[in-house]
């Protein structure tokens, strides 16, 4: 069992039953943990077989470490050459030691561009992506009118000058409840209603930064919301495009995806 499949077998796993799924059982300890990383050099979170992963990095250096097989489960599935600095996993393991000591020894197994840190005791109903109430996402914009080498791993390199005021504006028509189905897919069924709570833009010299705090979003629905402001900010769309793309549900009416390298994930409240 590879890729989505694989996935959503563990999810349904640990959320969907009594004893919380396979691998779980008397005197496994339940962990979790939030997990850094650079996305640049994976194919995205999740496992697939014949590629590299974060998900699969981390289920081979955790196995290393406990002489076991372990199922990681993450609160959300980056995209290839997506970025985190506030993913979260859950697993079961037979650790018999401190989650300190835990932390310590997965973290020195994995490559350097992951992190793990923050290890807990998770409570018994506690699932990463369903005890979810939001996620925040930064997207970074590099809008000098040079290239930058040094900012193309972690941000849109844009040299064409951006209004910050217009994209703002234009952020304002995605705030709410909303389908958003021109500009992403759901993970799973046929839902793309979601609420944002805030989406704001800020400007910092030659930075760019859209913060976007929702319940949940669908896939590469941030990038594609960057990618419509992007043509408004650049003058080649009227502000209105915004309201009429989100109206629309069409994904045809949308702007290509902004590139991967500026998302970020920064953030999941369970609170």
């Amino acid at each position: 069992m590879v890729g989505r499949d694989r996935d959503e077998a563990a999810m349904q796993a640990v959320a969907g039953s009594a004893d919380l799924g396979a691998g779980s059982g008397p005197g496994l300890l339940y962990v979790r943990a939030r997990v850094e990383y650079d996305g640049t050099d994976f194919y995205g979170f999740q496992f697939q077989s014949s590629v590299r992963t974060v998900q699969g990095e981390l289920e081979r250096a955790l196995a290393a470490v406990t002489g076991r097989a372990v199922r990681i489960v993450g609160a959300g599935r980056t995209d290839t050459g997506v970025h985190a600095v506030g993913q979260v996993v859950a697993f079961h393991t037979d650790w018999r030691h401190s989650l300190e000591a835990l932390e310590r020894a997965w973290g020195a197994n994995l490559p350097p561009d992951i992190a793990v840190w923050g290890l807990e005791q998770a409570p018994a109903d506690f699932h990463p992506r369903f005890s979810a109430r939001r996620r925040r996402y930064r997207y970074t914009i590099w809008n000098g009118r040079r290239a930058s080498p040094l900012h193309r791993r972690y941000a849109w390199v844009h040299p064409q000058r951006l209004d910050e005021e217009m994209l703002d504006q234009a952020a304002k028509a995605f705030i709410g409840e909303h389908d958003f189905a021109a500009f992403g897919r759901p993970p799973q069924g046929e839902n793309s209603v979601r609420t944002v709570y805030t989406a704001t833009w800020t400007r910092c010299g030659d930075h760019l930064w859209f913060e976007i705090e929702g319940n949940a979003f669908l896939q590469r629905m941030v990038r594609r919301l960057v990618g419509v402001m992007a043509q408004i900010g650049r003058g080649e769309k009227p502000l209105a495009w915004a309201s009429e793309v989100l109206a629309s549900r069409e994904s045809a009416r949308c702007a290509p995806p902004a590139p991967a390298c500026g998302l970020c994930l920064m953030e999941i409240s369970y609170e």
